[in-house]
């Protein structure tokens, strides 16, 4: 029986493009105190007067972006992202967020340009260092990869710890880093236990390591909740079958043939294909 539990690349993914636009207009929200990076005095909070004109209007292009590319606008978002751009070239989150489209678009190039602009005008903004990081990560530059996602940890002032341990988790999976992903996953699981991400791929890595009760208990977590998904059931199927535990199996693969019965998972399991 295949020992392998794939990480679930469409949840990191859905992840990472769902909160991108929280943290964008977090950053854009200067009156809450935080900071450009040429700020010459840490204890000055901006406000609105100190905003040029360009500034004012490239943010609000950019919020306008944000609310395009949430919609899956990717194309109209990328439009309002160059006209930001256009109206002042010195705004990082515009390329932070243009970064994001173009990794939409599978472009990686064009997206590591994005990012490394950002970073060239922001060094120390830790949701850009994040996302290059994941770009990075999905190009295979693993070595690469946790040097951005050790310095967005670095920072800190960052919130967010929880959604970077996660992600460096992930990329140390792929990896095949096991060690030291379950060591990431476990510190993002203490910062954000309802996070069902965190849970799937922790309970993952522990399977792949054959600690079938530590893996049991994560993925039941995610399974008795309303984010069980075909791909956490299928997981927990696998996971309670090498614990021989019959009656868990039964009612998961009720719930994956209810819920689910068109996926992938759900078929290899009628069909007995437990190495899918």
């Amino acid at each position: 029986m295949s020992k392998a539990f794939p990480t679930a690349q469409t949840l990191v993914m859905q992840a990472l493009y769902g909160v991108a636009a929280v943290f964008l207009l977090t950053s854009c929200a200067t009156r809450d105190g935080v900071l450009p990076s040429n700020a010459p005095n840490a204890a000055a909070i901006v406000t609105d007067s100190d905003e040029t004109n360009a500034r004012k209007r490239a943010k609000l292009r950019i919020e306008l972006a944000i609310g395009y590319f949430q919609q899956g606008q990717t194309t109209v978002a990328l439009d309002e992202i160059k006209q930001a751009l256009a109206a002042d070239p010195t705004f990082a989150d515009a390329y932070n967020l243009r970064g994001l489209v173009y990794m939409r678009l599978d472009d990686a190039p064009a997206a590591e340009d994005s990012f490394r602009r950002a970073i060239a005008l922001n060094p120390r903004e830790p949701n850009v260092l994040h996302n290059y990081g994941w770009l990075l990560c999905q190009q295979n530059r693993y070595a690469d990869a946790q040097q951005q996602f050790s310095a967005a940890l670095a920072v800190s002032s960052y919130a967010d710890r929880a959604k970077t341990l996660m992600t460096q988790g992930i990329c140390q999976l792929r990896a095949g880093q096991r060690a030291e992903a379950e060591r990431s996953l476990t510190q993002a699981y203490e910062l954000d236990a309802a996070n069902p991400v965190i849970g799937y791929n922790l309970a993952s890595v522990l399977a792949q390591r054959e600690e079938w009760s530590r893996a049991q208990f994560y993925i039941r977590r995610v399974n008795n909740s309303p984010s069980a998904s075909a791909e956490t059931l299928w997981l927990g199927i696998k996971i309670e079958r090498q614990l021989n535990n019959r009656e868990a199996i039964a009612q998961l693969a009720g719930q994956l043939q209810r819920r689910f019965p068109q996926s992938r998972e759900a078929i290899a399991y009628e069909r007995g294909n437990f190495n899918d």
